[in-house]
């Protein structure tokens, strides 16, 4: 009912901004209004504004707000076909990262020293220059991922992880050819947004906010190559 709900609320704003009755640039009014205009509770509104980061539609800011991106959501991952073997390997690495990654950002949130929080915020500012030069930074991703893992504390969260290695990152499984070299930009800054979401609910010791964050991040990946079965 939850989830259903969230959804109807969710479509309701897609069309308010698809038809430009908010424009882009504009801000979503707050979640309290929201939540009196459409007479939900704070967890369906926060449900409806996660479909529509998900969609590439809005941005949600510490201290600013949600503001929306584009009219029209982005397009799905930026393949033109992939192996029904490699989707399959994809999906069941997906699979346990929903789990592994989202339970690390909550425990890094809570755990991380400043030590952690420096190799964070490198970690991701390598990743934002891989991303402006000619690259697919699937390395610098999966760096990213790492430094999370690693603020854990915990050794077996990185035993595991190293045991992934850069095959954590699905970009790593493609082939040049199966790649859309005109949609990777548009990609690839998507993934950044969402990575600075994740960074900023663990800097700030958001420890739900940083497993929620992440959960979408890895969920939204799983269901664009789930669409390629």
């Amino acid at each position: 009912m939850q989830e259903s709900l969230s959804r109807q609320i969710a479509q309701q704003l897609e069309g308010l901004i698809t038809q430009g009755k908010i424009a882009v640039g504009d801000k979503l009014p707050t979640e309290s209004q929201l939540c009196e205009m459409f007479g939900v509770s704070r967890t369906a509104v926060r449900e409806a504004i996660a479909h529509l980061k998900s969609m590439g539609l809005v941005e949600t800011r510490r201290g600013i707000g949600t503001r929306v991106l584009r009219a029209e959501p982005e397009g799905q991952f930026p393949a033109r076909r992939i192996s029904a073997t490699t989707v399959e390997d994809i999906l069941h690495v997906l699979e346990l990262r929903l789990t592994l990654d989202a339970q690390a950002a909550a425990l890094a949130a809570t755990r991380h020293t400043p030590t952690d929080v420096d190799a964070l915020q490198a970690a991701h500012r390598a990743f934002l220059a891989a991303c402006s030069g000619d690259s697919q930074a699937r390395h610098e991703d999966y760096v990213f991922h790492r430094a999370i893992v690693n603020a854990t504390h915990n050794p077996f969260f990185v035993a595991l992880y190293d045991q992934l290695h850069e095959g954590a990152i699905p970009r790593t499984k493609l082939l040049a050819v199966e790649l859309d070299t005109a949609a990777v930009d548009a990609y690839l800054a998507r993934v950044a947004r969402e990575h600075a979401e994740i960074l900023d609910a663990i800097i700030a010791g958001e420890s739900q906010a940083a497993h929620d964050s992440m959960y979408r991040h890895l969920k939204r990946a799983y269901d664009n190559y789930a669409g390629y079965q």
